[in-house]
């Protein structure tokens, strides 16, 4: 088939089909994200007006804003299907490279195709062109390179026979999964090749489910059998292995603790009698108090990152940690004990060879205790007062009036701890915290994605710093017809960071508007209200508590009624947090108040747990 190098990347998009977890056949590419410019209107933009009845283009208004709606439908949908993003070669191409390291960091497919300078170099150097004296190979799109688990850039249409289905593992594979960069210089675009019609043949990729090795297998049932209190984590590749429920009947059968990391959060019910809460520094402290405890940490499906392991200090330097874990890479790390296979299949193995193996009923029950009181912790900072709400007031109003299958969303600044900490799950895999790259501004674009994606009501909840950083994406989202609530919690500038500046014994400075450099004796704010509905959104402002309830529940039946965000504002207090009582490494300058503290928590750093 003498096809365009364009068309012939859209008709094999066309053609490459997923298997949900649930057995259902769907489009693995569901649909384009696009802001066209003179690098890929013509050539890429032509090819798919030519097919705009089979795969639906979206109009963006940032191209990271783009890129971030990609990678929360990725989330959204457990990895099973991949947004596209375009762009034009320049500020539009280098625009997504931040949307691309939030999708790396979180092992979240998305496939990027900016346009890119010509091939031929014949016009050089033409309108966003970047020149390197002394590489001339060089564009901005090799800023690609370090934030894709797959880069190409394409000079001949024939390339595309030998890339392609390297893009399709990696956007599949759950051991590779992240973000593809396709570069494609525009006059590469529109070249034409004799095609074979083979590689335009339907595909169906299907969820793969390797089994560990027997003998890591029988190495690990004999570790835990030999604990007295072990402790399973659970993170987000059993979420995208789809064997919650799978990882919940393993603790039952064998009686061990269940904690959440940041990406595994909403996996197990709140009110299961196993659940010891979530983990780390914006965990809970039950889970915090057994993870101390453990002498064997089964670790499934998670890189373990610094906020769940309080900096490698919420575990007891004696622990022998075991993981599970699709990619080896993230499996041996910390000298642990690897066994390398699909959570699912994994944990289903080592239940048989565990047979009838129980934790002793004391530690079992610790859980439940040790959450009772974290619950009762929660239940105090959520108690209605007067005055200025707090985060974890506006969070238990949410959680409240969310039904089982909504889905709720954050990223960054103080709002990631109050959803981990003190959100009580009543559906599975229900939370997006991405807190691998924490983007400010991904609450709001990444809820477009997920909206489209998720058959649930998306509430997302953020700061007025993040809904400052990035809220174009909401007028793409009203334009399309794609509903979601967004809670806006304004507390006067970056309030989670001068927590931590202050705290350390930092003086006020630059994060709250107060502590601000300014031009004016009153300065001018923010009108959060007036800007969403400028947007496209249906608002709703709160003052107090009560406010907020009412505010959120019509905001709630707006944003279906109407098929546009809804976003309630609501002023809030940027001095009232929930703490999990566990450390965070950050560098401590020795004459600051908080150094003294750095030192004494600093030699309980766990580095090497072999």
């Amino acid at each position: 088939m003498k096809l365009t190098t364009a068309q012939a990347l859209v008709r094999w998009m066309l053609a490459q089909r997923s298997e949900t977890l649930d057995g259902r056949e769907v489009p693995l590419f569901p649909g384009v994200f696009a802001i066209f410019g003179h690098g890929n209107v013509l050539g890429l933009g032509t090819a798919l007006e030519e097919h705009r009845d089979e795969i639906p283009v979206w109009r963006g208004h940032t191209e990271q804003g783009m890129a971030l709606a990609a990678v929360g439908y990725a989330k959204a949908t457990h990895r099973r299907q991949v947004g596209v993003v375009t762009s034009s070669i320049g500020p539009g191409a280098l625009n997504m490279v931040t949307a691309a390291g939030v999708a790396h960091a979180n092992r979240l497919p998305v496939l990027l195709l900016p346009g890119d300078t010509f091939a031929s170099r014949a016009p050089d150097p033409v309108l966003q062109q970047v020149e390197h004296f002394g590489d001339a190979t060089a564009t901005v799109n090799d800023a690609f390179r370090a934030v894709s688990r797959y880069f190409d850039r394409i000079t001949k249409p024939e390339q595309l026979l030998s890339t392609l289905p390297q893009v399709a593992r990696v956007l599949t594979d759950p051991a590779d999964a992240g973000p593809v960069t396709l570069a494609l210089p525009q006059d590469v675009q529109v070249e034409t090749f004799d095609f074979p019609e083979s590689l335009f043949a339907p595909v169906t990729h299907r969820p793969l489910r390797p089994r560990p090795d027997q003998r890591q297998l029988v190495e690990a049932a004999g570790v835990l059998r030999a604990a007295r209190k072990p402790l399973l984590v659970l993170g987000g590749g059993v979420r995208y292995s789809g064997a919650g429920r799978r990882a919940v009947e393993f603790a039952e059968r064998h009686g061990i603790p269940v904690t959440e990391t940041t990406a595994g959060r909403t996996l197990v019910p709140h009110d299961h009698a196993l659940f010891a809460g979530p983990l780390g520094v914006t965990g809970s402290t039950s889970a915090n108090v057994l993870a101390a405890e453990a002498d064997v940490v089964f670790a499934v499906g998670t890189r373990l990152q610094d906020f769940t392991t309080a900096s490698w200090t919420v575990f007891s330097p004696d622990v022998r940690l075991v993981t599970l874990n699709a990619a080896r890479f993230d499996a041996v790390k910390h000298g642990a004990l690897a066994v390398v296979g699909d959570a699912d299949a994994g944990l289903a193995d080592l239940s048989e060879l565990l047979e009838s193996w129980v934790v002793t009923p004391g530690w079992t029950e610790r859980a439940a205790i040790e959450r009772g009181r974290w619950d009762a912790h929660i239940d105090g900072l959520r108690a209605y007062e007067s005055g200025v709400p707090t985060y974890a007031q506006v969070v238990g109003v949410v959680n409240d009036l969310s039904e089982p299958r909504d889905y709720v969303m954050t990223a960054s600044g103080g709002m990631p701890g109050e959803l981990l900490g003190g959100w009580r799950a009543t559906g599975e895999s229900t939370m997006d915290v991405e807190y691998g790259f924490s983007c400010m501004g991904y609450e709001l674009a990444g809820a477009w994605g997920a909206a489209m994606a998720h058959d649930g009501l998306v509430t997302t909840m953020l700061g007025d710093g993040s809904y400052l950083m990035l809220n174009s994406e909401l007028f793409s989202a009203a334009f399309a017809g794609h509903p979601f609530v967004a809670v806006v919690c304004d507390n006067d500038g970056y309030a989670v960071i001068a927590r931590l500046q202050e705290g350390q014994g930092g003086r006020p400075f630059n994060n709250l508007y107060a502590d601000c450099r300014s031009g004016h004796a009153a300065p001018p704010r923010v009108h959060f209200a007036k800007h969403a509905e400028s947007l496209g959104c249906a608002v709703f402002t709160a003052t107090g508590l009560d406010d907020v309830r009412v505010a959120y529940a019509k905001a709630r039946e707006a944003a279906v009624a109407e098929k546009r965000p809804a976003v309630v504002v609501v002023a809030t207090q940027p001095n009232a947090w929930t703490e999990a009582g566990a450390w965070w490494e950050v560098g401590v300058p020795e004459h600051l108040a908080g150094r003294p503290a750095y030192d004494e928590a600093k030699p309980g750093q766990v580095r090497y747990l072999g």
